[in-house]
C-alpha cells in the first residue's frame, strides 16, 4: 500500500489496542483533546476501510510477517495451524442486509486459521481470515472461495495456501470434529499435509483385521497418566492411549442441492492413521471428557504431545473472545456490510497479535511492562496469573493515551489538572 495508507493502517491498529464497550464499539481516537479529533478518527477509518487499495490479502500481510518472524526465532519448532468457524450475529442491525444463514443462526460466518506455537501453546498470528455473507466470501486468501463452497472442501485449499507462506518448518493442522470426514483425510494425506482431527466415537476403523468403532477400540487400550490439566476451570488429569488404525471404507460426501441433501459415495484407497485417545478425569478418577484424535503425525511426535496439541486448540477460542465480548466487541460494530467488517477484523487481529507477542517475550523488561499494563487496566488477576490478553489490551490503551497526553501537556500541567479535579471534589464534599 502507498505510504499514506500504511500510516492510516498503523493508526487503526493502535486504535484497536483497547477493550471496547458494547455501547461504544466504534473507532476510538487515540487522543481526543477536542470533539473534532474523535470525528476525524471515524472519518479516517471509514475512508481506509472503503479504499479499494486496502484489500484483505494486503491487510493480512503484516500478520504473515509476524508469523515469519516467529519461524525465524524457532526454525525447528512445530507450528499448530488451528482451523475454526464462528458465527458473528447482528440480530438488531437492520442495515446489514447481506447477512446470511449460518447453521441455526443468522449473521456472518467467520473462518480463521490461527498459528499457535507447538512448544508452549502460545498464539502467534492469524494466517487466514474469511467472512461469508449473502453476497459472497470475503477472504484474505486468493482466490476467494465461491459463495456456495463447503467448509470442508476449503480446508485443503487453506492448507496449501499456508504452505506457500514460506513458513519453512514442521506444521500440523488442528481441527475440531466438524472436519471428521474420510474423503478429506485421503486428500490431505495425498497432499502431504499433517493433520490432527477430533473424530466421532462412532467412526468405524480396522485394527488387526477387525472392524470396530473408535469408542469400542478405546475400551480395549491401556491408558497411562500423562499430565495435570485444567478442564472448565477445575483441576483434572489427562490420560492417553494410542493405536494404529486403517480407514478402508468408501467415503460419503453430503451436499445440498435444490433444497435437498444428496449423499454421494466416494471410493478411495485405504489409509493408515494414528488413533490418539485422550481421557480427562477429575482427581477421583471420574471421566470428564474423551477425545478420539486421528492424525498422520510422524512417530517422533509422541502420544502425549499430540494430545496436548489438541488441548491447545482452544487457543482459537481465546481469539474469538478477544474479537467479541472480551475485547473488540465485533458483534456491535456498525459497519453495514460484510466486506468492511472483514477488513476491520484483520486490523483488530493485528492488535491481538501484538498483545500475544508481548505475552511471549521472556525478558525482564517485558515482564515489567506486563505488570504495568495490568495495573493500568485496573483488573484483578487470579492467584498465580501474571496477566491476561484482555487486561493487556485494556492497559495498552491507557498507556498509549497517557503517552499522547504527555506529548501535548507538561507534567506540571497534568498535575494542575489533577489538583483541579481533586480540589473540586474536596469542595463539593465539604
Amino acid at each position: 500500500m502507498e505510504p499514506r495508507l500504511q500510516l492510516r493502517y498503523r493508526q487503526l491498529v493502535l486504535e484497536h489496542l483497547r477493550v471496547s464497550d458494547p455501547v461504544a464499539a466504534g473507532i476510538h481516537a487515540l487522543a481526543v483533546p477536542g470533539l473534532a479529533d474523535g470525528f476525524a478518527a471515524v472519518i479516517g477509518a471509514h475512508r481506509f476501510l472503503y479504499n479499494d487499495s486496502a484489500t484483505l490479502p494486503r491487510l493480512i500481510e503484516p500478520l504473515h510477517q509476524l508469523a515469519r518472524q516467529w519461524r525465524q526465532q524457532a526454525p525447528r519448532s512445530w507450528g499448530l495451524v488451528v482451523h475454526d468457524w464462528s458465527l458473528l450475529s447482528y440480530p438488531s442491525h437492520q442495515r446489514k442486509t447481506d447477512q446470511t444463514k449460518v447453521n441455526n443462526g443468522r449473521g456472518y460466518e467467520l473462518t480463521t486459521l490461527l498459528l499457535v506455537e507447538g512448544s508452549a501453546g502460545q498464539p502467534v498470528a492469524p494466517l487466514e481470515v474469511r467472512l461469508r455473507s449473502a453476497k459472497g466470501v470475503f477472504s484474505s486468501r486468493t482466490p476467494a472461495p465461491g459463495k456456495k463452497a463447503y467448509r470442508i472442501d476449503e480446508v485443503l485449499h487453506s492448507m496449501q495456501a499456508v504452505a506457500d507462506l514460506g513458513l519453512d518448518g514442521p506444521l500440523v493442522h488442528v481441527i475440531d470434529r466438524e472436519a471428521d470426514a474420510l474423503a478429506p483425510y485421503r486428500a490431505w494425506q495425498a497432499a502431504g499435509q499433517h493433520f490432527l482431527v477430533r473424530a466421532r466415537g462412532s467412526r468405524k476403523v480396522r485394527r488387526q483385521g477387525e472392524e470396530l468403532s473408535l469408542a469400542d477400540l478405546a475400551g480395549r487400550l491401556s491408558f497411562r497418566r500423562c499430565r495435570e490439566v485444567t478442564y472448565k476451570g477445575h483441576k483434572a488429569v489427562q490420560h492417553v492411549a494410542e493405536a494404529e488404525v486403517v480407514l478402508d471404507r468408501p467415503a460419503w460426501r453430503h451436499r445440498r442441492r435444490g433444497g435437498r441433501v444428496i449423499n454421494e459415495r466416494v471410493p478411495g484407497p485405504p489409509i493408515t492413521l494414528r488413533l490418539v485417545v485422550s481421557r480427562v478425569c477429575d482427581p477421583s478418577g471420574r471421566t470428564l471428557a474423551v477425545w478420539y484424535l486421528l492424525t498422520n503425525l510422524p512417530a517422533e511426535v509422541d502420544t502425549a504431545t499430540a494430545a496436548l496439541w489438541y488441548y491447545w486448540r482452544w487457543r482459537i477460542e481465546s481469539l474469538f473472545k478477544l474479537l467479541k465480548s472480551d475485547g473488540q466487541q465485533v458483534e456491535h460494530w456498525k459497519q453495514p456490510d460484510g466486506e468492511v467488517i472483514a477488513k476491520r477484523l484483520v486490523v483488530a487481529a493485528m492488535a491481538c497479535a501484538l498483545v500475544w507477542r508481548l505475552e511471549r517475550q521472556p525478558s525482564a523488561e517485558a515482564v515489567a511492562l506486563r505488570s504495568l499494563l495490568v495495573r493500568l487496566s485496573g483488573r484483578q488477576m487470579k492467584w498465580g496469573k501474571e496477566s491476561t490478553a484482555p487486561a493487556l489490551l485494556a492497559g495498552l490503551w491507557v498507556l498509549l493515551a497517557m503517552l499522547e497526553a504527555l506529548e501535548q501537556h507538561s507534567v506540571e500541567e497534568l498535575r494542575r489538572f489533577k489538583q483541579l479535579v481533586l480540589g473540586t471534589a474536596e469542595e463539593d464534599s465539604g
